[in-house]
């Protein structure tokens, strides 16, 4: 195989895995907006519906794609052989790092007398969404292997 074929193919894969990742987080973003708990939840934080589902969409793109990248880079040293489990891994450290980075700064920063509730509803959606992206890009990973003929199947 020639380098410009395994780059196309990589460019590829990363493509396909970052916007399944994305669809995965955008999808179970927009199944939880449509609970209840997440209107009340908007309501609270003044978050408008539909810039929220187009906040929802490029999160997903950064994220699925930051995911993904970090997958096909480091696959081998992952500590795991299961593609499902490794994006997971990945996608848990994404979350780690997006409630770091998002959610604790305005609440240390900021005077706001919202409940701890509602930082629970936030971690449980994120949770949700993580969970989705991570799963999302790990079987397409996983279905990718078992496709390509130049891969041995693990």
């Amino acid at each position: 195989m020639t380098t410009t074929t395994h780059s196309r193919r990589i460019r590829t894969a990363t493509v396909r895995l970052g916007l399944g990742g994305a669809a995965g987080f955008w999808v179970t973003n927009f199944a939880i907006s449509l609970t209840p708990i997440a209107a009340e939840y908007r309501a609270v934080r003044g978050i408008a519906y539909l810039p929220m589902l187009g906040e929802s969409l490029l999160a997903g793109l950064i994220i699925g794609f930051g995911v993904t990248v970090c997958l096909l880079r480091f696959y081998g040293t992952l500590p795991t052989s299961s593609p499902i489990l490794k994006a997971l891994l990945l996608s848990l450290v994404a979350l780690i790092v997006a409630t770091i980075l998002v959610e604790i700064p305005p609440r240390l920063l900021t005077t706001t007398n919202t409940p701890p509730r509602y930082v629970l509803i936030a971690a449980a959606f994120n949770t949700l969404r993580f969970l989705a992206l991570g799963l999302a890009i790990g079987y397409l990973h996983r279905r990718t292997q078992k496709t390509d003929p130049e891969k041995p199947s693990t």
